[in-house]
């Protein structure tokens, strides 16, 4: 029996809006516009001081219909080498460091989709880099997602795509694979991108950025051969064009 499933992707800026708030409820109403299954989140924990997540934790537990995969990592400071230091430095300085992704990347889900394996995977990078690996249960069939931010750099884009791939082909499964993201990409003949046409099909839907008056597609899902696109859009609402510079994009994928 064929099944379809609704994935996402959004860099929600450390839900800062265009207005210059942060706007941790303004997230959830859009991620619950979109009302996809599975979201990969860009720019989801803040990037200084305890580097939490930009949505509370409480949020995400009371007042929202997804849970985040717990990564398992905590995003490195200086701070934190330090012998004795380190293990108190959050409560001198009273900050919440509960982040829930991995260089800002993060996957959320709905409660019915179960999770079979995680990993963080650290990115060759000229600024800090990395992406996030969840292996899913959905019913009974697997899936494979993996959240990017790619680098602004063309040279190291590429490198980035291939150590993800790398990291794809080491896995023991072998399952669908979906890969979504900021790629940080103008062109749609870029090599990070051709790099992938083998075995995947790129789904660019339409430009996402900038949220007011969005001119570029940097937001792509590139999904497994072995999985039907049905349907794919960018979510244009009068909320999602203030609450981030990005649009959410999603696609409708079946198998």
């Amino acid at each position: 029996m064929s099944a379809s499933l609704t994935l996402a992707t959004y860099n929600m800026r450390k839900a800062v809006g265009l207005d210059r708030r942060r706007d941790s409820h303004r997230i959830l109403r859009v991620l619950e516009e979109v009302g996809a299954d599975i979201v990969a989140l860009q720019e989801a924990d803040r990037r200084v001081g305890g580097r939490a997540s930009a949505v509370p934790h409480e949020l995400w537990e009371g007042h929202s219909p997804y849970r985040p995969v717990p990564i398992g990592v905590k995003n490195r400071r200086m701070l934190d080498g330090m012998p004795k230091v380190g293990a108190r430095v959050d409560e001198w300085l009273k900050v919440d460091t509960r982040n829930i992704g991995w260089h800002g990347n993060a996957i959320l889900v709905k409660p019915h989709i179960g999770v079979l394996d995680i990993a963080a995977l650290d990115l060759p990078m000229l600024e800090p880099r990395g992406a996030v690996l969840a292996e899913l249960l959905v019913g009974d069939r697997p899936i494979r997602i993996v959240g990017l931010h790619l680098d602004l750099s063309g040279l190291w884009r590429r490198r980035q795509m291939k150590a993800i791939r790398a990291a794809i082909d080491a896995r023991p499964q072998k399952m669908p694979t979906v890969l979504m993201g900021d790629t940080n990409e103008w062109r749609a003949t870029a090599a990070c991108l051709r790099d992938f046409e083998t075995g995947f099909q790129i789904c660019a839907p339409g430009p996402s950025f900038h949220a007011r008056r969005p001119v570029a597609v940097l937001d792509r899902i590139f999904v497994d051969r072995t999985l039907s696109i049905e349907e794919s859009g960018v979510h244009h609402s009068e909320l999602a064009r203030v609450a981030s510079d990005h649009l959410p994009v999603w696609a409708r994928v079946g198998w």
